[in-house]
């Protein structure tokens, strides 16, 4: 397999740890870049990017990255928090007066990051064309009864965690979450990150396979089910079928929860950019508001009774037994895809893996990549 890029001295053992995933996990294509201290460490890459025609995964391809866009959100939403334009605690019906309705008046930004709100599927169904029209979805939104008492429990929140912080941040900027992440932050930064890719950039796409024996989704009235594909608007993995997640016409709109599309480079750097700046640049997120993002919101047992172990900060995934990462101050998010993207201010890291074969639950790439960084940094 041919490996291109290259990683610091120090950084070997993530190559080293790559380049056996190709092998150990039969990798298709894939890319993992690491920042230290504001600086490129790590930038690699190789394999294949379309399988239907040999196409060489490049380093400037992009790939589906999925829920790893709720970290991409999550870092615009704790952004205005500390420009003060957002109170996390405050009521959402300060900034949205049509949500507060249906036992929702007392629902915050914070319960919504935290998975609490009781909005993790709505009951009413919404074809594609009305949810990537984005009103429709707002509207049932404001429509919707929590299925719990907000605050009391959690679930993850698929799709409505993408909506509900997008169309607050358009409340408060005048712009959709996609179009305000790249004028406030990827713009800025150069990245090549989107919530909505543009046509533009479709010549660079991978295209995602699913692994041999990933196990199916539960049937359509499953709770799972409904919440992954919004009542089958989605189908999931669904790669090939119409509007599935190689599908331009999904990725090119606005799914804030799932529907991202990014490098490794850029997820990387975003998170660098989070945690301690770029190159000597400032650092988007302060201290205090990593601090404030990596407090636990949510863990243990959820509403619909699992424990995956999972522990969730304010819009960000925590260091975790189902998600091992640095420490208590790394927070980040991963992708239904293997893919995994996290900043740590305290070790100075910001890493992103991103793949194109969808493995499925327990898939170890992205984890083997951190212990790798973690071996590096002198943890054990």
């Amino acid at each position: 397999m041919q490996l291109n890029g290259w990683a610091d001295q120090r950084f070997g053992p993530v190559a080293d740890t790559f380049a056996r995933n190709f092998e150990d996990f039969g990798e298709l294509g894939a890319a993992v870049t690491v920042f230290a201290d504001g600086h490129k460490v790590v930038d690699l890459w190789g394999g294949t990017a379309d399988e239907r025609t040999g196409q060489a995964w490049q380093e400037d391809t992009v790939v589906p990255v999925f829920s790893c866009a709720k970290g991409i959100v999550s870092i615009c939403v704790q952004l205005l928090a500390q420009q003060g334009k957002l109170d996390l605690d405050a009521p959402v019906e300060r900034y949205w007066p049509e949500f507060a309705q249906a036992g929702k008046e007392e629902i915050t930004a914070r319960m919504v990051l935290g998975h609490r709100a009781g909005l993790p599927v709505l009951d009413r169904t919404l074809s594609f064309e009305e949810i990537t029209a984005w009103t429709p979805v707002v509207h049932a939104i404001e429509e919707q009864k929590p299925l719990w008492e907000p605050g009391t429990t959690y679930e993850y929140h698929a799709h409505v965690f993408g909506f509900l912080l997008g169309e607050l941040i358009r409340r408060i900027t005048g712009l959709t979450p996609g179009a305000y992440f790249r004028r406030a932050v990827a713009d800025p930064l150069g990245l090549s990150c989107w919530i909505g890719l543009p046509d533009s950039e479709t010549g660079r796409l991978a295209r995602l396979v699913e692994a041999p024996g990933r196990p199916p989704m539960p049937g359509p009235e499953s709770m799972l089910t409904r919440m992954v594909t919004m009542n089958g608007a989605f189908v999931f993995p669904g790669l090939d079928a119409p509007h599935g997640w190689n599908d331009p016409a999904l990725l090119g709109a606005e799914i804030p929860g799932a529907g991202a599309v990014s490098s490794a480079r850029s997820l990387a750097a975003l998170y660098a950019a989070a945690a301690t700046g770029i190159d000597g640049g400032p650092r988007l997120l302060t201290a205090d508001s990593v601090a404030d993002a990596v407090r636990e919101q949510s863990a243990g047992e959820s509403w619909l009774g699992f424990d995956a172990g999972a522990r969730w900060g304010s819009g960000f995934l925590l260091d975790s037994p189902l998600r091992p990462t640095l420490g208590t101050r790394s927070f980040g998010n991963d992708g239904a895809g293997g893919q995994f993207a996290f900043g740590d201010d305290e070790f100075g890291i910001g890493f992103a893996y991103t793949g194109n074969r969808m493995i499925g639950h327990g898939d170890a790439r992205a984890g083997r990549l951190i212990a790798a960084v973690g071996e590096c940094l002198g943890q054990r």
